[in-house]
């Protein structure tokens, strides 16, 4: 071995952080071989991740829903992994990640930002390049809100797992801006697109994307130009059963927001004199019981025992709308339930017509009950013990596996990648600048 100068080069793993590397000056003195012979190119070592100092990065920790499902997971995988987030409501905070290190941005101290927390938007981009990541191995962003444009460190992996691109600037901004105020409305449209290029831009801050559903990827290729790797997300399969009774009723579960269409399956239920359960609540909750009539049944926020009554015994479970995924449907199939789903997005993932559920394509009241009496029409070819076998195919188990297996992947792509910068520094120092060359 003998001394020679050459460019610093953050090595994985070391800790080090672009800031020290920076002070310690443009060249450092280390020891390497300065020739080395084939077979014994400089080793970046092969590490676990129980190892690597991992960060997870969520967009927000406001309330309980498939995107917080998925950061449990990812903290079960990586159970020494800190949190970081734009805002949080410190209780839902504690009752996803637990007692782990967590990291608000600087609009956690913004008054009322949790309750205003979406018209923070132009200002998240700046607070997201500001949360410090600096000697962090593994990055994993949680993206549905902007998540994925950290500033990650030269030596660190960052791994996105998009829910959707952020659907408000994107593919639903029409819907979006005609919902919202006047003030709102305005502001959107005059910032629209410079949030689209800041979006875009910070995608190529990204060593890898994971896509939630093939719709999901599909987007991902459109805006972004990126590959991702599809990785349903997990869903509690187990704690879902099979009920020995079936009522007479169709359900639908879920938020109360326009995008999930609750007002096409209350007409179409309403059209065919057929009952219908709508658990949860939202923004359109009292738009919608204005519109509901007889048959149609409010139950509002349920127990998690009482949803799984509710599912498990309904006919079959109602998706009118386009989810980007649709983790609701696949618990309905865990509880042996088909699902009548409008055949575009996450459905396509989820439901096999004439198997596990019934898809329809016209995105209307007439389409959701044409497809209703479809449904009832081939009722008794539904086996409930293959349609839960089918939900299996999405349990938190094979999450688990699937996403730590292209970490890995993804790890020893990164791991090349370092390499051959390291091979590039070195040849690009000339033989006369080794210490002691003659």
């Amino acid at each position: 071995m003998r001394t020679n100068t050459r460019p610093a080069v953050l090595a994985r793993g070391t800790g080090t952080s672009e800031t020290e590397v920076h002070e310690a000056g443009a060249f450092e003195t280390t020891a390497w071989p300065a020739e080395p012979e084939d077979g014994d190119k400089a080793n970046i070592p092969r590490r676990t991740t129980d190892q690597l100092r991992i960060a997870i990065v969520h967009y927000w920790l406001i309330s309980e829903a498939g995107g917080e499902n998925v950061i449990k997971a990812l903290l079960a995988l990586y159970p020494h992994a800190d949190v970081f987030t734009l805002i949080y409501d410190e209780q839902v905070a504690r009752r996803v990640i637990g007692e782990r290190r967590l990291v608000g941005s600087y609009l956690q101290r913004v008054p009322f930002a949790r309750k205003m927390h979406r018209k923070l938007l132009l200002l998240m981009p700046n607070a997201l390049e500001n949360l410090d990541l600096s000697g962090y191995d593994l990055i994993i962003s949680s993206e549905s809100g902007p998540a994925k444009g950290i500033l990650p460190p030269l030596s660190a992996t960052h791994v996105c797992y998009c829910h959707s691109p952020m659907r408000y600037i994107w593919d639903q901004f029409w819907e979006y801006r005609r919902d919202a105020g006047f003030l709102a409305r305005t502001m959107v449209s005059a910032s629209v697109a410079r949030l689209r290029q800041w979006d875009q831009a910070s995608a190529s801050r990204v060593d890898a994307f994971v896509a939630n559903s093939s719709h999901v990827a599909t987007r991902i290729a459109r805006y972004y130009r990126r590959d991702a790797k599809v990785i349903h997300p997990p869903v509690e399969t187990d704690s879902f059963a099979i009920s020995d009774e079936v009522e007479d009723y169709y359900v639908i579960t879920g938020r109360h927001v326009s995008y999930k269409r609750i007002d096409v399956a209350i007409r179409a239920c309403q059209q065919l004199g057929r009952r219908l359960l709508i658990t949860g609540q939202g923004p359109d909750t009292e738009m919608l019981k204005r519109l509901a009539g007889p048959g149609i049944e409010f139950l509002g926020h349920c127990s998690f025992a009482e949803l799984k009554r509710v599912v498990a015994r309904a006919r079959a479970f109602l998706m009118p709308g386009e989810e980007d995924f649709g983790i609701a449907p696949v618990e309905a199939m865990a509880s042996g339930r088909p699902v009548i789903a409008l055949g575009r997005g996450g459905a396509l993932d989820t439901v096999v017509d004439g198997h596990n559920g019934v898809l329809f394509t016209e995105a209307s009241i007439e389409g959701l009950v044409e497809a209703i009496q479809r449904f009832e029409r081939l009722e008794h070819i539904f086996d409930p013990q293959a349609i839960r076998a089918h939900a299996e195919s999405f349990s938190r188990t094979r999450f688990a596996e699937t996403f730590a297996a292209f970490v890995e992947d993804t790890l020893e792509s990164s791991r090349h990648r370092m390499l051959s910068l390291d091979e590039a520094a070195r040849s690009a120092i000339p033989k006369s600048s080794y210490v002691g060359a003659t």
